[in-house]
């Protein structure tokens, strides 16, 4: 189990940094704005359905099934990864608060105080808390489900062409969401069943 996790999170970075090896700034050196891009798939509508789309699939998915079945309490720990990363992220973003690129073209532009909050990725590290529970669970039976990390790694990639981020703001996003993830997962009650009432966490197809 634990070299699974292990893989996950090499696997997923390595998808993350596939895009950003050009050297340039920041703390890894490949910190670069890219060509504005807000065409075809790159357009900021694409972002917000993925981002709330997430949101609402995993939060659907748990309360349809509860917290009994094994797809139900996969997405509870799911549940559990997007609160503690969206909480983690915007931590982070206001004790770094960097400039985005679309605020300056300087990637060193660290502790800038308020209204610069580019690292990390908040986008980013929702959508990899989001199916990394459900990556975990199921990679090893159906690999197909490994296609779950296109979702973050496309908005990795989106939100560095919009110039809302930099790589190594994406990058430590897909980290930190992957984490948490694996967190959530190692959980064997999920936080949010403890919190909520248990005629949320049973699920609907158990109430009806």
């Amino acid at each position: 189990m634990r070299r699974r996790r292990d893989a996950h999170l090499l696997a997923a970075l390595a998808a993350a940094a596939s895009f950003g090896a050009a050297a340039a700034g920041g703390p890894l050196g490949i910190d670069h704005e890219l060509g504005y891009d807000d065409s075809g798939p790159w357009r900021r509508r694409n972002q917000f359905a993925l981002e709330y789309g997430s949101v609402l699939v995993v939060a659907g998915i748990a309360l349809s099934e509860g917290d009994g079945s094994r797809l139900g309490h996969t997405a509870w720990q799911a549940v559990d990864s997007v609160a503690l990363s969206a909480v983690a992220a915007q931590a982070l973003k206001v004790a770094f608060s960097r400039s985005r690129p679309a605020q300056g073209d300087d990637p060193n532009a660290w502790f800038q105080g308020h209204g610069h909050r580019s690292f990390p990725s908040g986008e980013v590290t929702q959508i990899a808390a989001a199916v990394t529970p459900f990556v975990l669970e199921y990679g090893a039976e159906h690999p197909g489900v490994w296609l779950l990390e296109a979702l973050p790694a496309y908005d990795a990639i989106a939100r560095v062409k919009a110039h809302a981020h930099w790589q190594t703001d994406v990058l430590a996003g897909f980290a930190l969401g992957t984490a948490i993830g694996v967190y959530a997962h190692t959980r064997h009650e999920s936080l949010a069943v403890i919190v909520l009432p248990r005629a949320v966490t049973i699920g609907w197809r158990r109430s009806f």
